[in-house]
């Protein structure tokens, strides 16, 4: 198995910065259409594959604990998206911005073609089994819509936005200076139109001339069942609608999980504590135990000791991604020892004591109990 902390030459308490800087190191050196040595785009993918996981926390806490396979399966659930690859996009904008006939100029995005939206985050709280079970959740956005009476143009109905008379359309305006070491061409975004190129003399009265309204909507999403603090799910284009018809923003949902009363979460594995008296301990029996799934009878054998853990098979997590596959329900015994008793359980318990050959002396019966649990 590949060890990706090797793969970007980091070591594993490296932070989240020091993972992009070596990425991006590696991945300028290795770009196919950089690198043409014979593995040069393996081992891209396998940098880009690294990154992948090291840059995202949730993801990241799973490879350290289980490997390459605590992060086989994911992108493949839903609305899932564990990637991060926003240095990826910063890469090749540093790397082909000194391309444009070496002056370093970086060509710019054609005035008035479509722009993608941007994306949004939403916080969402979870109960304990919400997290477990997973299921649908309504939630409540508020973001940009393209306006339906202009069509998005910002234009009056029955009105087309003009060129801009200042840049011609071009959305740039140019300026050159001339010195004893030459000319030099300053270029800067438009002051009339904003970089547009285009003026819009009659404006739309529902937008306001902006071509978008603030809309608020609900909205159902899939939790997928055995989610953790910090998972992050796409919500593909619910994010603010693009300008002159492009695409929309995604919608990033970020979770944390409420802590519940009487469970605790370690991994897949759910964690209890019951306590017992201690004749149960002693004789053994079976009791009634709650679980995430409801009621449960759990076996308590003879001789339990303090602080056992019993374990109840396939009553924990799902697994993400795969939730046919279940965690386990460890219980961990608490065993009451009583401050006082009775004459009559005193008689017996001392009768007991005798049968045993077990002295007791100023500890009285406690220490009857202490000789109890330490054989």
């Amino acid at each position: 198995m590949a060890d990706y902390y090797e793969i970007l030459g980091v070591s594993r308490n490296s932070d989240k910065e020091e993972i992009k800087r070596a990425y991006r190191r590696l991945a300028r050196k290795y770009h196919p259409d950089v690198n043409k040595e014979p593995g040069a785009e393996e081992r891209f993918k396998e940098i880009n594959r690294a990154y992948e996981v090291l840059s995202e926390p949730e993801m990241r806490t799973r490879y350290d604990r289980f490997g390459e396979a605590g992060v086989a399966s994911a992108g493949a659930a839903g609305y899932q998206d564990f990637g991060d690859m926003s240095g990826f996009a910063d890469i090749f904008e540093s790397f082909f911005s000194g391309f444009a006939g070496g002056q370093g100029t970086r060509t710019g995005r054609r005035p008035g073609s479509p722009t993608r939206g941007d994306d949004l985050r939403l916080d969402l709280k979870l109960e304990f089994r919400e997290a477990v079970f997973g299921g649908e959740k309504e939630i409540r956005i508020s973001h940009l819509e393209t306006c339906e009476v202009c069509s998005g143009t910002g234009a009056k109905p029955g009105t087309r936005p003009r060129t801009c008379s200042t840049c011609s359309g071009s959305g740039q305006v140019r300026r050159v200076t001339r010195t004893p070491f030459g000319s030099f061409t300053q270029v800067s975004v438009c002051p009339n139109c904003n970089g547009t190129g285009q003026m819009i003399e009659d404006k739309c009265e529902s937008c306001d001339g902006k071509g978008q309204k603030q809309v608020t909507k609900k909205l159902k999403i899939t939790i997928p069942a055995g989610v953790d603090d910090g998972t992050r799910l796409r919500v593909a284009n619910e994010g603010d609608a693009g300008q002159r018809s492009g695409p929309s923003g995604d919608l990033y949902v970020y979770l944390f999980v409420n802590e519940d009363a009487e469970f605790q979460r370690d991994g897949i594995n759910i964690l209890s504590h019951i306590q017992i008296s201690y004749l149960q301990a002693i004789l053994g029996c079976r009791i009634e135990v709650n679980t995430v799934d409801g009621p449960e009878e759990l076996m308590i054998p003879p001789g339990t000791q303090p602080n056992t853990v019993l374990k109840l098979e396939n009553r924990g997590v799902p697994k993400l991604g795969n939730p046919v596959s279940r965690g386990d329900h460890m219980i961990t015994i608490a065993i009451e020892i009583p401050n006082r008793i009775t004459t009559e359980e005193r008689e017996l318990l001392e009768k007991l004591a005798k049968i045993r050959g077990d002295r007791i002396g100023k500890g009285g019966i406690e220490g009857f109990f202490g000789n109890i649990f330490n054989k």
